[in-house]
C-alpha cells in the first residue's frame, strides 16, 4: 500500500514537472494525504495489534476447544476460518477413535490377565502333587509365568488413569519380607543365599506398587546371579539397598536401564528379557514420590537403592 501510495506521488509530481503547472498546490495536496495516510495506517495498526494480542491469548485456550476466532474481515479470511473447523473437526474424530480403540484394547489385556490365572492356578494344584524333579521344575517355569502376567497387568494398571494408589505407613521389613516370600523358591532352586538384616522403621507408600517394585528389583537380582548371595539392608535413613552378586551391567548401559524396552548387553545375552521390569519399577517409584539409584560393576554385582521420603 505505501509503494502504491509512493508511485502515485512520483507520478503526480511528474505530470505537474510536465506542464509546468504550479508546485505549491501539489505539496499542499501531497500533505494532506500524508496526514490522513498516517492517520488510516495508525487505526489499521492498531486493529492488527488488538487482533495479534486476542490470538496469543486463545492459544491458551486452544486446549479447551475450538476458540472463539476473531470474525474474518474479508472473504478469503473467511475461507481460512472455515479450513481451520473442518482441520479441528477432523482432529476430534481422530482422538475420540484413537481413545475408543485404546479402552477397547485395554479392556482386552485386562480380561486376559485376569482369565488366564484361572489355569494357572490350576496347573499349580496339578504341580504341587508331583513331587518329583520335573513337577518342581515346573513349579518354576510357572512361577515365572506368574511374574510376566502380574507384570503385564502392572503395566496395564499404570496406564490407566484410574490407578489406585492408597498411601499409608508400613513397617518397612513387612513390605520386604512380603516380596522375599514369593521368591523364595527360586533362592532355593538356584542355592542362593539371603542375607536379610533387621529393617527399621516405616514408610508412606502403597503396599502393593512398593512390593511389586521390590519383588521385580529381586527377580532380576535372581536371573542375573548364578552363585553367591542377595543382600537386603538399610544404608542411612530411609534408603533401602537390594544387593548382589551376579554378573552385573555394563557401564554404557547403566544410564538406559530405565528406558522402555532396552535390554542391553545381558538381555541380548538372556533371549528372554523384555526391558520392561526397570522401566516399570522407575515409573511406579517415581508415582509414589520414591527415587533409586543404581550402581554396577560388571562381575561383582548390582546395588539397587530406594530412598524414601523421611516421615516428620
Amino acid at each position: 500500500m505505501w509503494i502504491v501510495s509512493v508511485v502515485c506521488s512520483l507520478l503526480l509530481s511528474l505530470v505537474y514537472q510536465l506542464y509546468d503547472l504550479p508546485w505549491e498546490p501539489l505539496l499542499y495536496g501531497l500533505t494532506m494525504c500524508l496526514a490522513v495516510g498516517l492517520v488510516a495506517a495508525a487505526a489499521d495498526l492498531y486493529g492488527y495489534w488488538c487482533r495479534y494480542g486476542y490470538l496469543v491469548r486463545m492459544q491458551a485456550e486452544v486446549a479447551q476447544g475450538f476458540p472463539d476466532l476473531p470474525a474474518p474481515k474479508d472473504l478469503l479470511e473467511e475461507e481460512y476460518l472455515c479450513l481451520l473447523k473442518m482441520l479441528w473437526e477432523e482432529k476430534e474424530d481422530c482422538l475420540a477413535m484413537g481413545r475408543r480403540e485404546q479402552q477397547e484394547a485395554l479392556d482386552y489385556y485386562m480380561l486376559w490377565t485376569h482369565q488366564v490365572k484361572t489355569p494357572i492356578a490350576a496347573m499349580r494344584l496339578i504341580c504341587q502333587g508331583e513331587d518329583t524333579q520335573m513337577g518342581r521344575d515346573l513349579q518354576a517355569e510357572l512361577f515365572k509365568i506368574e511374574q510376566y502376567v502380574e507384570m503385564a497387568l502392572s503395566y496395564i494398571r499404570l496406564g490407566s488413569s484410574s490407578t489406585d494408589y492408597v498411601f499409608r505407613r508400613y513397617p518397612l521389613e513387612d513390605l520386604v519380607r512380603q516380596a522375599v516370600r514369593k521368591y523364595a523358591s527360586i533362592f532355593i532352586q538356584k542355592k542362593i543365599r539371603l542375607d536379610l538384616e533387621p529393617l527399621e522403621g516405616q514408610v508412606v507408600t502403597d503396599e502393593k506398587w512398593l512390593v511389586f517394585v521390590i519383588g521385580q528389583i529381586l527377580s532380576n537380582a535372581l536371573k542375573y546371579t548364578n552363585k553367591g548371595c542377595i543382600s537386603i539392608y538399610q544404608e542411612g535413613e530411609g534408603v533401602l539397598v537390594i544387593q548382589d552378586t551376579g554378573i552385573g551391567i555394563a557401564p554404557e548401559d547403566l544410564p538406559r536401564i530405565w528406558e522402555k524396552g532396552f535390554t542391553g548387553y545381558n538381555g541380548r545375552e538372556d533371549k528372554r528379557a523384555t526391558g520392561i521390569g526397570m522401566y516399570l519399577c522407575k515409573r511406579v517409584l517415581g508415582e509414589l514420590s520414591h527415587t533409586v539409584t543404581v550402581t554396577s560393576r560388571v562381575g561383582s554385582g548390582t546395588k539397587v537403592s530406594i530412598s524414601f521420603v523421611p516421615l516428620l
